[in-house]
């Protein structure tokens, strides 16, 4: 078992940037896949990026292209997310997934363990 955290959401301004953390416990966590996916109110779960257990592969949503970098630290066992240039679009709860079985991917379905979520609020 892995046991996610994500940490770092909160009200901004449009235009403003966040770092969103993911700190795993449990199991060996260095050979996940992880990803960062969205929900907002009303809405399906989304990928927003993931990023391979040796952080040689990284994929991103279209929409966050060139303004949201993945990243990870797996002596701190710990993957992020820094969030540049906020729209109000970018509002919904984050939520940090592992996978330690499938190639990276964009879906949901292939991860097995999910945090709780924080929630990023933008305000226009």
């Amino acid at each position: 078992q892995v046991q996610l955290v994500e940490s770092g959401g909160g009200l901004v301004q449009a235009g403003a940037s966040l770092r969103l953390s993911c700190v795993a416990s449990g199991r060996t966590y260095t050979r996940y896949n992880v990803g960062w996916f969205c929900q907002a109110p009303g809405k399906e779960r989304e990928f927003v990026a993931a990023i391979s257990w040796n952080a040689t592969s990284t994929h991103y949503a279209d929409s966050v292209k060139g303004r949201f970098t993945i990243s990870r630290d797996n002596a701190k066992n710990t993957v992020y997310l820094q969030m540049n240039s906020l729209k109000p679009e970018d509002t919904a709860v984050y939520y940090c997934a592992a996978d330690p079985l499938h190639p990276l991917s964009r879906f949901a379905h292939d991860y097995a363990y999910w945090g709780q979520g924080t929630q990023v609020t933008v305000s226009s």
